[in-house]
């Protein structure tokens, strides 16, 4: 199982719901964090929790939707001298559900496809040639999973490119120490999920963050969040480890 302590992770979307339970938990395990969220404001009550539990952390600010404004993000963590080892990509947007479907507007693609797809490839795209010049890299994509639902087809849509960009780039991985993964939180209470959820957003630790521990170099691997609830961390890590690489999530 990896060692985090002193470690750099990026969290997008760090000051609420499942962000916020990976921010918390990941400084417990001693990793130093770089908190994203649209505003500084957003992440200032967080920040203060994660120092004062004796790791290093930032934050910065980016608007997903905006290319500009998430290549200015990059280059600030770039300009401080940041290595990121670490990287959640769990800001996403939901934008309507249609029950129209068949007028489902260019916009819930446009805008969906920009903060759920184009901004976690475009966070992959700079920081993974330097993970594998340093010779290590963890990368967790957050995915959903819905299914038969054209009434969230915008969303449901954008996570889909983004399961397909990860697997495809799994396999470029291979032979490195840089493992890239998806996880599904599953259908949690949060702002985005929604009050009638199931699952309260504590309960996707210990696997909403498993893939940054694994340390057997596979890459590709899909880990639903919900079917690690409650184990400790090395339990859902030995887990995690067993779990194989598919083409197709099903």
């Amino acid at each position: 199982m990896i060692d985090v302590t002193g470690k750099w992770a990026l969290i997008t979307g760090a000051s609420r719901g499942v962000g916020y339970q990976t921010t918390l938990f990941m400084a417990k395990q001693g990793c130093n964090l770089i908190l994203h969220s649209r505003n500084l404001d957003h992440t200032q009550t967080v920040l203060e929790e994660v120092l004062a539990l004796g790791v290093e952390a930032y934050c910065v600010q980016a608007e997903l939707s905006n290319v500009e404004e998430v290549s200015a993000m990059l280059d600030d963590i770039e300009a401080r001298g940041t290595q990121v080892d670490i990287l959640f990509n769990n800001a996403a947007v939901q934008i309507a559900y249609r029950r129209e479907y068949w007028k489902t507007p260019v916009e819930d693609f446009d805008g969906s496809f920009r903060i759920n797809f184009i901004s976690p490839v475009m966070i992959c795209n700079r920081l993974i040639p330097q993970m594998i010049e340093r010779g290590f890299g963890r990368v967790i994509n957050t995915t959903s999973g819905i299914k038969n639902e054209p009434e969230q087809a915008g969303y449901a849509a954008s996570k889909a490119a983004l399961d397909k960009f990860t697997k495809d780039l799994a396999s470029r991985l291979e032979g490195t120490n840089v493992v890239i993964s998806l996880n599904d939180p599953g259908w949690c209470r949060t702002d985005l999920g929604g009050q009638q959820a199931p699952n309260d957003v504590a309960s996707v630790i210990p696997g909403i963050a498993v893939g940054a521990f694994v340390d057997d170099k596979k890459s590709g691997r899909y880990f639903p969040a919900q079917s690690f609830a409650g184990m400790s961390l090395k339990d859902a890590v030995a887990k995690a480890e067993a779990m194989e690489a598919v083409a197709y999530m099903i």
